[in-house]
Parts: C-alpha cells; structure tokens; sequence
C-alpha cells in the first residue's frame, strides 16, 4: 500500500497525459464497499469517518461556490445575465442544503463536518477571485469542474446511497452552456480576450489541483480511503488513470470555450 504522501506527489508532479483514459463505466456492477449500502457500509468507523470528510467538504463547496456566484453577479454586464448566475447560485445553495441534511441525519454535526475544509475553499477562492465577468465564468465552468471531476471519481467507490447524493450534487447548475456561449461570444467580438482567459483557465487548473492535495494530505480518513485502506481505494496506476481522465475533461472543456489547453 502507498500512503498519502504518494499521492502528495502525484498530485504536484503529474502533468498532461499523451493518452488520456475514458470514464470509467460507473454503471457496471459494483463490489465491495460500492455494492452495500449505507447501513452495511458504515459499521466500519474508518469509512464512516472518510464519508463524513467528503460530505463535509462538498457541502462547505456547494456553501462557498454559492456566495462566489452570488458575488459575481454584481459584475454581471446585463440584467439578464445577473439572473442567470443568480439561478445557478440558488442551485448551488440547494445542493448544499441536501448535503447539510445528509450529514444531520446521519448523526453529525454539519458544521464541525465542514470546518476541516474551511481554509482550503477559502485560500482557492482567495488565490482565484476573477478580476472580471468573463474570468468569473470561466472559473464557474472550468476551475468547479475539476473539482467536481475528482469528487465523482470518488464516488465511484462509495456506498449506493452514499454514491447517489454525490452524483446529485455534481449535477450541471447550468454554468456550462451559459459560459461557453457568453466566453465564446467575447472572444468572437475580440480575439485578444482569448489568451487571457487561457492564461486563466491554466493558473485555475493548477490551483484547483493544490487544493485538492491539501484536502488530501490534511485528512487522515480520506487519504486512507482513497489509497485502498478502506473501501475500494485506488492503487498507483488508477490514480494516475483517474487524472489522466480528469485531465482530458479539462481539456475538451477548454476546447468548448474556444481556448488553448
């Protein structure tokens, strides 16, 4: 078994893959972990606590992408568009409440679930705060579906109940027709735009990926789950098949808005 700072390192040194994988089939059929539910699941304290963690931090996600979008619609340039990243907002805000009830009801204490998280959302969305409409949809599109790449990864590997919250959760707010549509027009309007925002989308690629590895490194639970101590963990060469694909979906989203990966 590899531990944690294995995948520290990957994390920091992987870069773009020549041949990037597909998505792995989530429909087929499950084993293990992946095949029980809730219930059966959680009698193991160790998967308990790795669940915990990762509702956790994707409720303190959903709660922080709704106050950045709500924030960004004041630099909205229509009134139409400040109704459309206040709509996304509202979704967001509602993903979170499903996850804040989830967490209740399993018996934790949300907020202390979303503490551990706090810092890490934060330094990325202070590391990336748009200086503009346009940088502010290009995050919402490119630099949220990372994360939400990697959290769907995981899901993979979590219990059906557990599994079917999550994918819920990661469903499309509508950013990423909204954006393509408005970047893309910019760029149509003035080509310069283009190599600004791709500057963009790179520093949010890097960023996104060092959050990650701080949410990692930090919780102990997590890590553990995620390299094969409990559950379906991933071993070396899946991890590196995970970010090979994780990669790629960056790279077709770039693609979508007219810009260099």
């Amino acid at each position: 078994m590899w531990d944690k700072r294995a995948i520290v390192r990957f994390m920091t040194s992987s870069d773009k893959p020549d041949n990037a994988a597909d998505t792995p089939d989530t429909t087929a059929g499950h084993t293990g972990v992946a095949a029980m539910d809730w219930a059966a699941a959680s009698a193991d304290p160790q998967y308990r606590a790795a669940v915990v963690d990762l509702l956790g931090a994707l409720a303190y996600g959903e709660l922080a992408a709704f106050e950045r979008l709500a924030e960004d619609a004041k630099l909205a340039p229509t009134l139409a568009d400040k109704a459309e990243l206040a709509k996304m907002a509202s979704a967001e805000f509602h993903h979170f409440e499903r996850l804040r009830d989830r967490l209740a009801d399993i018996g934790e204490e949300p907020t202390l679930a979303m503490e551990p998280f706090v810092a890490a959302y934060d330094g990325f969305h202070k590391q990336t705060a748009p200086s503009d409409w346009l940088e502010g949809l290009v995050k919402a599109y490119v630099g949220d579906s990372i994360a939400s790449d990697f959290y769907r990864e995981v899901a993979a590997r979590l219990d059906s109940d557990s599994r079917a919250l999550v994918l819920a959760v990661l469903d499309d707010t509508g950013h990423g027709g909204f954006a393509v549509e408005k970047v893309r027009a910019a760029i149509d309007a003035d080509p310069r735009v283009g190599g600004r925002l791709a500057l963009w989308a790179r520093r949010l690629m890097g960023e996104a990926l060092s959050q990650s590895q701080r949410v990692v490194a930090d919780r102990d639970a997590l890590s553990t789950m995620l390299v094969g101590g409990v559950a379906d963990g991933f071993d070396l060469a899946e991890v590196g098949r995970m970010f090979s694909r994780i990669t790629e979906a960056h790279t077709k989203r770039m693609a979508a808005l007219g810009l260099a990966a």
